[in-house]
């Protein structure tokens, strides 16, 4: 390619991508399916199928014909039975018809959600580790992303005084997500009133992105919208990948005030349409019959969890015992390694898959992400083949 045509097809890009890097994850992927024989902790999925009753679910809507186009919305019959099981497990009030949209998984959500909020140079608040895609989905939409450091001290739970510190006149928003994903911290409910208050008081709004509400152990998850007084001010993301084991299904939703509702749905109407009817009637399926799933899938998390955050404790790397999510966050510090280096590493000579921190923001340099979305047996494996390599690095 010549030198014009280099320069030519750089200036038909968006210049905001230069502002994002690729994800940190996805480095690691490509040398893990190069490599025989790996343990993988890194898998940000459950690995449960998804259960069958929803799989038959579906299967029956394309027999009957269901391949049309829904509601903008989503169908009516899902948003009514979202708006039982908010209600049901949070009490918290959503009309089906103007509150609640049903979107192309939470992450077209939280897509949606910044770009109806955001103006040009807007500062949207975000802990810091925190989800890969919030700092990117902020940049595109045209904000400015504010980090705000958690530490293995606080269990990683983001706390309101640290946000206040980082609010300005350009401040729109905060936007948190628990259970968090890569730390598996929760929020409790004093300091998640606390939040309420700070947005109140500079009237911010808050996204709330809680995917992984259904996945908690030992605790009571608090949705944020429940808070008195802040129902209005928040947009709460949700949806049916984690809980359902239903990932590649694509489905979620957003629950907000009919103001904001019906400003997404715009976007929505032109770039999405609507998510895929027959998937709709899937989560129809999981909402009315899938408690008893959640219930299995989360008690077989639970021991898992307990095996590996025990395991890490055991062989050195110190982690705290997350209370919600699939996934744990052990220091790796006194190896001398970074992040970066310590899971390519591990990875290489041992076999064994973990995310690097430093993928989910600078607070997460010194960690790594294991995920427990995997057998007991791997853990296991993982656990002894960690040991080996964290003895034989182990400056500590």
């Amino acid at each position: 390619m010549s030198l014009y045509n280099t320069r030519l097809s750089d200036n038909l890009l968006n210049k905001k991508l230069n502002l994002i890097s690729p994800s940190g994850i996805r480095k690691f992927f490509d040398i893990l399916f190069s490599l025989d024989g790996v343990v993988s902790l890194g898998i940000g999925e459950p690995d449960f199928i998804t259960p069958r009753h929803i799989r038959d679910a579906a299967t029956y809507a394309l027999e009957k014909g269901y391949t049309m186009y829904s509601s903008n919305y989503g169908l009516i019959e899902i948003r009514q039975e979202l708006a039982r099981h908010l209600k049901s497990h949070y009490d918290v009030n959503y009309e089906a018809e103007h509150e609640l949209l049903i979107t192309v998984g939470t992450s077209q959500g939280l897509d949606l959600a910044l770009r109806a909020i955001i103006n040009p140079g807007d500062e949207i608040i975000i802990p810091d580790p925190c989800y890969v895609a919030y700092s990117p989905c902020i940049v595109l939409a045209g904000g400015v992303p504010v980090p705000v450091l958690t530490s293995i001290e606080n269990d990683f739970s983001i706390k309101a005084s640290d946000i206040e510190k980082h609010i300005t006149n350009r401040t729109k928003s905060i936007l948190i997500g628990y259970p968090s994903n890569p730390t598996g911290a929760i929020v409790s409910v004093e300091e998640l009133s606390k939040i309420a208050e700070l947005a109140n008081k500079y009237n911010l709004l808050v996204i709330s992105d809680e995917i992984y509400s259904r996945l908690v152990y030992g605790v009571k998850h608090t949705c944020f919208s429940s808070i008195s007084g802040i129902k209005d001010k928040t947009i709460l993301l949700g949806g049916f990948s984690k809980s359902y084991a239903m990932t590649g299904w694509r489905i979620g939703y957003i629950a907000a005030n009919r103001r904001f509702i019906e400003a997404m749905t715009r976007i929505h109407q032109y770039t999405m349409l609507c998510a895929p009817i027959m998937v709709q009637m899937a989560a129809i399926e999981a909402l009315k019959n899938g408690e008893e799933d959640i219930g299995m899938m989360v008690k077989e998390y639970d021991k898992r969890r307990r095996l590996l955050v025990n395991g890490l404790n055991s062989i050195g790397l110190n982690c705290f015992e997350p209370s919600g999510a699939f996934y744990t966050f052990p220091s790796i510090k006194t190896t001398g390694m970074t992040s970066d280096e310590f899971s390519e590493r591990l990875l290489i000579e041992e076999k064994v898959a973990v995310i690097p921190g430093s993928a989910f923001g600078s607070g997460g340099e010194g960690f790594v992400r294991c995920s427990y979305a995997t057998p007991l047996t791997n853990i296991e494996k993982a656990l002894d083949r960690m040991r080996k390599f964290v003895t034989k690095y182990n400056r500590g």
